[in-house]
């Protein structure tokens, strides 16, 4: 894995500057006192998704389920049929009656717009500790 100590990372994709800021300044270096600390790879477009997903040593995937051409929800999908052992996908969603869509897409969690910093922040710790938790040591 890509990460150093207990330093994990976080992929977070949205066609939205804005919508990349807010979910960094929530989640912040650690989102909980007893998560692992963050550190961002952000993305813009679907192909650099795939790409990085490709190459590996993400730890929590954060889809805009509202970007732009590519929506979140259709990646999640494409990365839970395609990826070995996926890592753990939160799916940004534009209205709470959207959760149903997202969680067929086969999202992990599930947090809709406008972003509540402390909402967010727990629900990626959540995924973040269980993903940490799951590590196999190397021996």
């Amino acid at each position: 894995m890509a990460h150093s100590g207990d330093t994990m990372t976080v992929l977070v994709y949205s066609d939205d500057r804005n919508t990349r800021e807010k979910v960094t300044l929530a989640l912040g270096r650690r989102p909980a006192a007893d998560a692992p600390r963050v550190e961002y790879f952000e993305c813009a477009t679907e192909p650099a998704v795939i790409g990085k997903m490709d190459k590996g040593g993400i730890d929590l995937v954060i889809l805009d389920g509202e970007a732009a051409p590519a929506g979140g929800m259709g990646i999640c999908r494409q990365l839970k049929d395609e990826i070995y052992r996926c890592p753990p996908v939160l799916v940004l969603v534009g209205r709470p009656q959207d959760a149903w869509l997202a969680t067929w897409c086969r999202a992990d969690a599930v947090v809709s717009h406008p972003l509540d910093p402390v909402t967010l922040a727990a629900a990626a710790a959540d995924l973040l500790r269980k993903r940490a938790a799951a590590r196999v040591p190397v021996s």
